[in-house]
């Protein structure tokens, strides 16, 4: 069969769809357990004023466990439907019911925190060393290290309230960008008009026809550049809201408030931004090579997307399989324990394989503790959609490790964490493939490798620059202005980039369209996440290279997979061997991007 975005939902095959089932049997069981939650609630806000009791506690800790457990699973068995077909008023339905009681849950529950740090600080020790409390020490600990942080409960509940009141930046960038703003066509070289959104704009940068890719570059920066001053004023909204409440909950900056869920220090941020600037050199000779392969008098930034060689891309083309064959086989160093579980996420109704009517695009994982997880795919026989493959069943498989290893309390791990599993299978399956590649499927998989740490080491880099930039000017007292944004991101631009790249005008409007600056601090995990692959791949790949049967960089990487969330971040990756307090993870990361540029160069005899 084949699929396409115009196959209804009901006529793929159970064998190709995900077995939403194995949550609940059926709507009823999901109708059952909804009202259920509903009166367990109840029951925890009874126990409202009361936690200075052990024992009460204990049973609101156990309680609050068993509703977050049951609102997730409702929560997933209507948005992983929705997800599949969103235009069935059945399955929306489902779903704005499962947000009503997401809100229910989390305002009974709201009061726990406050009413533990209520506590006397010896009463809090002696819970961490109560066995009763085991499962949840970790949490005390953490709740105590953020204990000057966190308000009394009225206070609380005022921020929780003022929470819709200070959003209005970003939801007003959103407002704008996703819904009023609207972008001239394009004309791509044969004189033919291409419609321009954000939704095609990577499909157009990425196109062999400079024509459309510049004229798509002028018309959406040009665009968003005549909402300049807009833009600029939601954008310093979202930054005072954060300066905001780091000030309430005193905290010494934006930055601070928002590395303090993952006890990351600020340290960390800006030595991340000093080895890039220390490596700048190597993504400088990228930008020139890229000029010279294209042939271009002047290289633009239209032109960072081209493809160097689409060459040896058909070469990869293979059936959803064949796809799961080759990821087997690139992740064998993983080892069988990895591997069979692996099998069992490929073939037992974990995976939403192909496109239909009305399905979300993109990808992701969706972990559900107690059940499984599961993989919404739109596979494409291609290179890229067996690596979204492989970088999903990532996710997938460090979800299913830490839940079978943790109590429920320590299973979920951090966003610091989560690319670090999904990324390491995308690099282990590079290598693997470039083991056996043609010339011409080398430089394009090269190329691929080199483009990805562009954007997702070095860009990011770039975008957590400029987030100390403008909450540096928000901590100073003064509003941004779009003339000041634009001119300090054309000098960014020039600095990261190098001579290589000719700045056009339009360039310095780009911090204007990413969405990402709302979520203050957030890019940089991007970097730190894909280092920490970088270093664990590295580390499997030599181990197995040596062939002398020992296991210590596997069984370390397993047990980062195996710790979930028992532990902060940065001690879990410590322990399992990759320390991102220090510059190496991020500067092998780099060397590996010299390497194969070097690599590159040779395969095309260029010096």
């Amino acid at each position: 069969m084949n699929y396409s975005h115009k196959t209804e939902r009901k006529d793929v095959p159970s064998s190709d769809k995900w077995n939403i089932s194995d949550i609940y049997a059926s709507p009823a069981d999901w109708e059952k357990a909804s009202r259920a939650l509903r009166e367990m609630i109840a029951g925890m806000e009874a126990l409202q004023g009361s936690l200075s009791d052990k024992d009460t506690l204990h049973k609101a800790l156990l309680l609050r466990d068993h509703l977050s457990r049951e609102i997730e699973k409702i929560y997933a068995y209507a948005r992983l439907q929705l997800d599949a077909d969103n235009g069935d008023t059945a399955f929306q339905s489902l779903a704005g019911k499962a947000e009503s009681l997401l809100a229910a849950y989390g305002h009974a529950v709201s009061f726990i925190d406050s009413e533990i740090l209520a506590m006397a600080p010896e009463a809090r020790k002696a819970l961490q060393q109560d066995p009763a409390f085991s499962d949840y020490d970790f949490y005390l600990k953490d709740l105590d290290r953020q204990a000057e942080h966190i308000l009394s409960s009225e206070e609380e509940s005022l921020l929780a309230q003022s929470q819709l009141a200070t959003g209005t930046g970003s939801e007003a960038f959103r407002a704008l960008a996703s819904a009023d703003l609207s972008f001239p066509d394009a004309t791509d070289s044969e004189g033919q008009a291409q419609p321009v959104s954000e939704g095609v704009y990577m499909l157009n940068m990425s196109s062999p026809d400079r024509t459309l890719r510049e004229h798509t570059f002028r018309s959406l920066f040009g665009t968003y550049g005549k909402f300049g001053n807009t833009l600029a004023a939601t954008l310093t909204g979202a930054c005072r809201r954060s300066a905001f409440y780091a000030k309430v909950r005193h905290y010494d900056s934006s930055l601070a408030a928002s590395l303090a869920d993952e006890n990351i220090p600020t340290s960390l941020y800006s030595e991340l931004i000093e080895t890039i600037h220390r490596n700048l050199n190597p993504l400088h000779e990228y930008i020139r090579l890229k000029k010279e392969v294209l042939g271009y008098d002047e290289l633009h930034y239209y032109d960072l997307y081209a493809p160097l060689s689409e060459h040896g891309a058909e070469s990869f083309t293979c059936d959803y399989d064949e796809a799961c064959r080759r990821i087997l086989e690139a992740l064998a160093p993983l080892g069988p324990e990895y591997t069979s579980v692996l099998r069992k996420g490929m073939t037992e109704g974990w995976i939403d394989r192909y496109e239909n009517k009305g399905k979300r695009s993109g990808a992701y994982s969706w972990g559900v503790y107690g059940v499984h997880p599961y993989v919404l795919l739109n596979y494409q026989p291609r290179y890229t959609g067996i690596s979204t493959l492989a970088h999903e069943l990532g996710h997938s498989l460090h979800s299913y490790f830490s839940s079978h290893a943790q109590p429920y309390a320590k299973a979920d791990y951090t966003i610091f964490c989560a690319e670090v599993a999904s990324t390491t299978n995308e690099s282990l399956l590079l290598e693997h493939t470039l083991q056996s590649a043609t010339k011409e499927q080398k430089i394009y998989l090269l190329s691929q490798f080199l483009e990805a740490v562009r954007t997702t080491v070095y860009r990011q880099v770039q975008f957590a620059e400029f987030e100390q930039y403008i909450h540096g000017k928000i901590a100073a007292g003064e509003a941004l202005q779009a003339r000041d944004l634009n001119a300090y991101w054309r000098d960014s631009n020039r600095r990261y980039y190098g001579d290589g790249l000719t700045i056009d005008d339009e360039l310095g409007h780009e911090w204007s369209r990413i969405p990402h600056f709302y979520t203050p601090f957030y890019v940089y995990k991007y970097a730190t996440g894909y280092a920490a692959a970088t270093a664990f791949s590295k580390a499997i790949l030599d181990e197995a290279a040596r062939g002398d049967g020992k296991r210590e960089a596997v069984d370390a990487y397993l047990g980062f997979l195996h710790a979930g969330g028992s532990d902060y971040s940065l001690r879990i990756l410590k322990q399992a061997g990759v320390d991102l307090t220090t510059p190496a993870p991020v500067q092998s990361t780099v060397d590996k991007f010299a390497a194969k540029l070097a690599e590159l160069k040779a395969l095309l005899g260029k010096r």
